[in-house]
């Protein structure tokens, strides 16, 4: 016989409570983990010459993106080229990276010439926009001049080897890359993708992230696909500190720099005590110093520049009826063309800044130099200083000793030869509170 069971029926009203709740915190619990997986790629933009700001600044990207867990870097490049130095780090930045790393020649117009060609080939993709230009890889010697055979062979060589080992790696044209260097080719962005100097071509960003979609990388940790499809952009300023180095780095600006802090010290040693040509003199002396480090200087340029402001201070203080002037400007002028020592174009002082700063430079000298060389002849104004060559009148007898008037006021005097009350007489000294004079008649006389 079965008896009912005594156990209570459960009750299941609370499931469709649970469940609810449940969908609605489901987006809240799920949301960082959609941010922690959200793909993206970081941009790095640079336009301007190859030096150490820039291998500075790529080399922060790519950490920044390493570190963010980017799934690519993109070097948007706009360069004449620059310094081997600077171009060397860069290319052992991106052969050694464990993300990929993708330069991508913008905007419109921009090129990758000379030390742009080849951090471009280095990457694991190259890449182009419309309207641009990649080539002439043949070194410069950065000093300037002409370099002997041997030198000049050397240096080729050794840039063809370096480019043909990029290609090779990247499987890209090397027959190009050779060319590149010896004969300075340079080619459009169509060109270079026929011959397989670059991978693609990409109108803008979003284009480019369409195009390297699904494609596979090696990687020195191994194989990677990438899926940028829909991968968010992410870009990497350039911080305040390295924008103000970039700056000082222009040649114009470092010419400027030295021209301002030259005539500051010198403005400073004619009119002692005013700091603040001084304090601007020195402060733009010592960067113009940081911006010709990545210059190839003459020194010669240098020493005619110096010397041609040298002449300038002589015209204020020394009557030669404008030839020192001339001699300045003459000397200036030809400082300033030799200044930088090299034929990249990119590197040398402009004209239009050459100039103005000559003519310039000539009259705030000459008017500076001359404001402080008529202050030092001048007579003074107070102290002891200030009584000697004033004439007074004396009130009593000096015979030798009596009573002065002076500047308004009555001093004891002594005088070697007698006056008489009435007489006027020169200040020639002052002992303590005892002026010594001398007739004043007499010495007009002589």
């Amino acid at each position: 016989m079965d008896f009912p069971s005594s156990r209570p029926t459960p009750r299941l009203w609370f499931l469709p409570l649970i469940i609810a709740i449940g969908a609605m915190l489901s987006p809240l619990l799920t949301a960082p983990l959609a941010m922690q997986a959200e793909s993206f790629v970081t941009v790095a933009t640079y336009d301007g010459v190859i030096n150490p700001v820039s291998a500075e600044y790529l080399h922060d990207a790519l950490l920044s993106a390493q570190e963010s867990g980017a799934q690519a870097l993109i070097i948007r490049l706009n360069t004449p080229g620059g310094l081997d130095s600077s171009m060397r780090l860069i290319i052992q930045d991106i052969t050694g990276s464990a993300l990929p790393v993708i330069v991508y020649v913008s905007p419109s117009s921009g090129r990758a010439a000379s030390a742009g060609v080849f951090i471009t080939m280095a990457a694991h993709i190259a890449a182009m926009a419309p309207g641009t230009n990649i080539g002439a890889a043949h070194p410069v010697a950065m000093g300037g001049g002409e370099m002997d055979a041997t030198m000049k062979e050397k240096m080729e060589n050794d840039s063809v080897a370096y480019l043909k080992s990029i290609a090779e790696q990247r499987g890209r044209n090397v027959a190009w890359a050779e060319d590149a260097v010896r004969k300075s080719v340079s080619v459009t962005e169509g060109e270079a993708l026929k011959l397989k100097v670059v991978d693609l071509v990409a109108e803008n960003i979003p284009a480019l992230l369409k195009h390297l979609d699904g494609r596979s990388i090696a990687l020195p940790n191994g194989p990677t696909v990438l899926h940028t499809a829909t991968a968010a952009v992410r870009d990497f300023p350039m911080g305040l500190r390295l924008e103000f180095l970039k700056t000082l780095s222009d040649p114009n600006i470092a010419y400027l720099l030295m021209t301002i802090g030259t005539i500051g010290l010198i403005a400073e040693l004619y009119n002692p005590g005013a700091i603040l040509p001084g304090v601007v003199g020195a402060i733009s002396l010592i960067l113009a110093f940081y911006s010709f480090q990545s210059l190839p200087i003459n020194y010669a340029g240098v020493l005619l520049f110096l010397l041609g402001i040298v002449f300038f201070i002589l015209e204020a203080s020394i009557t030669s009826y404008g030839l020192l002037g001339i001699g300045g400007a003459v000397s200036m002028l030809l400082g300033s063309v030799m200044l930088i020592k090299t034929d990249v174009e990119f590197l040398q002082i402009s004209w239009s800044v050459i100039l103005p700063v000559v003519a310039l430079t000539a009259a705030f000298s000459l008017f500076m130099v001359g404001m402080g060389i008529r202050a030092m002849r001048q007579r003074p104004m107070t102290g002891r200083e200030e009584m000697i060559g004033l004439v007074g009148i004396a009130k009593t007898a000096l015979t030798p000793h009596g009573q002065f008037a002076v500047h308004g006021e009555l001093w004891d005097a002594v005088s070697d030869q007698p006056l008489k009350p009435g007489d006027e007489a020169e200040v020639t000294g002052v002992e303590g509170l005892r002026l010594r004079v001398k007739p004043y008649s007499q010495q007009k006389e002589a």
